[in-house]
């Protein structure tokens, strides 16, 4: 009798942990709240209700209180380790690096940890550029499975990020031989190196494109994929047709409204202004940050492992602690303009130094650390205020250059302003408008980077970054293609080559095709020329 009691009592309660995630997933947050104190008080033992409470915390953006929660399901259920990976993330939200690391370095070392927590940890460290563990996590997580061929494409991407470029290519070559259907596969083949008129997969690409319906999820992957490797090749007019056909595919797929980021603009330039400069008082004295940014393909990862080449800089590569210190001090801001707005009035000193302490919470030698975010652009005036010795270099290309380069590539994630040509110049348009009055603001503070004058006079250019950051020049800067530093960017394979000039104006051979765009920059004041 009392095991049936306790059979139904499980039953009862496993059924409240659906509800909870059930509402949280349909945004009844007060609901789910409530839910969390019945549950609690059902099993008051068990960390669940603190780990939902931190979800739903999370899903309002306030950080604090989703690591405060964590912490409680913690300390209520220290041995769990699906526990202590969701108390990481939310610590990482919070701008606790080093509490994050702890997490994961004992969850890893952990005797009880199984494929799934060695999946998750793969995941957080590559959230945190710690590339080289997230690649023995991924291979723990297959070893464990036993070979599966599920866990394969997450050692192939750990693979890329390290520079094991040939175990990435075979590994996806295996999930290709086993799953042909997958899509996204054969494009993260393609960009793995230049394919060349003797070893390529186009005529593999083709025969799975003309299989597929129009509004297959594969179409894009697969049509960019094949973009890819004819461009390699030199067929550039079918290339531009691929990625054209992947690009409306994927643009299908997606809800973007290009008015809404161009709003978003105006608010920026409206809120952070002269008045705004002048009456906010200067954040942390801090000599360390280095923000290299742009727009995403405009060469900042290559200027990156220029600058990380120095004996005294570390990447710390794409990370967000930055944008989570924003969210943070915007909380609780309901809109992008109530958090522009509150963001505007926070205190600057707290933000740089949560920031600071976020970066220094990687561990990393330092004592120079680059931000390569390309988004943090947008805060440029925050970052200026909150960091005021921070070195800003900001890389541009062409407009018609950033334009292809966006448009040719598939983002994992974020861009979607990028799979339409019209979209493309209207949002570069904003970009432009954006840069033209933080250069205003802050007269002095930004290095722009010109890509094609990095090309053509790599020395001479290197030189003037270096200087712009604080540095005393360094000959390494010169063969940064021999930092091996890991990287999980989209230009991951071409950093590790010497600068090469192919890429350079490559847009020219499709200056017609690219018209629809062309038309709309210069309506705006922006020479193609």
């Amino acid at each position: 009798m009392q095991e049936t009691i306790q059979s139904a009592s499980k039953t009862a309660i496993s059924r409240m942990r659906q509800s909870v995630v059930a509402l949280i997933g349909a945004g009844r947050f007060e609901d789910a709240e409530a839910a969390c104190d019945t549950l609690q008080d059902a099993d008051a033992t068990a960390p669940d209700a603190w780990v939902y409470r931190a979800r739903i915390a999370q899903k309002r953006n306030d950080f604090i209180t989703a690591a405060a929660h964590s912490a409680e399901a913690v300390k209520t259920a220290p041995d769990r380790l699906d526990v202590r990976l969701v108390d990481a993330e939310c610590l990482m939200y919070a701008g606790d690096v080093a509490g994050v690391l702890r997490h994961l370095d004992f969850v890893g070392a952990n005797q009880r940890a199984g494929e799934d927590d060695f999946k998750r940890l793969s995941a957080l460290y590559t959230q945190l550029g710690r590339h080289e563990r997230a690649y023995q996590c991924a291979q723990k997580t297959m070893s464990l499975a036993k070979g599966s061929l599920n866990y394969r494409y997450l050692i192939a991407s750990a693979a890329i990020a390290v520079g094991k470029m040939d175990e990435a290519e075979t590994l996806l070559d295996e999930i290709i031989a086993a799953a042909p259907g997958e899509g996204d596969i054969y494009y993260n083949r393609a960009t793995l190196r230049k394919q060349t008129k003797d070893n390529n997969h186009i005529d593999q690409i083709r025969q799975r494109l003309a299989v597929l319906a129009e509004d297959d999820p594969r179409m894009a992957p697969l049509s960019y994929s094949l973009g890819k490797e004819l461009e390699d090749i030199g067929e550039h007019d079918a290339a531009f047709a691929a990625y054209s056909r992947g690009a409306k595919a994927r643009r299908n797929q997606l809800s973007y409204d290009v008015a809404i980021d161009e709003r978003t603009t105006n608010e920026i330039i409206s809120c952070f202004d002269a008045r705004w400069r002048d009456r906010t008082k200067d954040g942390a004295l801090i000599q360390g940050p280095i923000f290299i940014l742009g727009l995403p393909r405009s060469g900042t990862t290559l200027v990156d492992r220029i600058v990380s080449a120095h004996s005294a800089v570390t990447s710390l590569e794409e990370v967000n602690d930055f944008a989570y210190g924003v969210i943070r001090a915007g909380h609780p801001a309901k809109s992008k303009k109530e958090l522009i707005e509150r963001s505007s009035a926070s205190n600057m000193a707290t933000l740089g130094k949560g920031y600071w302490r976020a970066l220094s919470g990687y561990g990393e030698p330092g004592p120079y650390f680059i931000d390569k975010t390309p988004a943090n652009y947008l805060y440029l005036g925050l970052i200026a205020k909150a960091l005021p010795n921070a070195a800003i270099v900001h890389v541009r290309r062409h407009p018609l250059a950033s334009v292809y380069a966006m448009f040719k590539t598939l983002f994992r994630m974020g861009y979607p302003f990028s799979y339409d040509l019209q979209d493309l110049a209207r949002y570069y348009l904003s970009y432009h408008r954006l840069m033209e009055h933080w250069r205003a603001l802050f007269p002095g503070r930004i290095l722009d980077v010109q890509y094609e004058d990095l090309v053509d006079r790599q020395e001479a250019m290197s030189r003037a970054v270096i200087g712009h950051c604080g540095l005393e020049w360094e000959s390494a800067c010169l063969d940064f293609h021999k930092n091996e530093a890991p990287t999980a960017t989209a230009s991951a394979a071409q950093v590790r080559q010497p600068i090469y000039r192919t890429a350079r104006d490559l847009w020219r051979v499709h200056e017609n095709a690219l018209q629809p765009a062309v038309q709309i920059l210069k309506e705006g004041g922006v020479s193609c020329a």
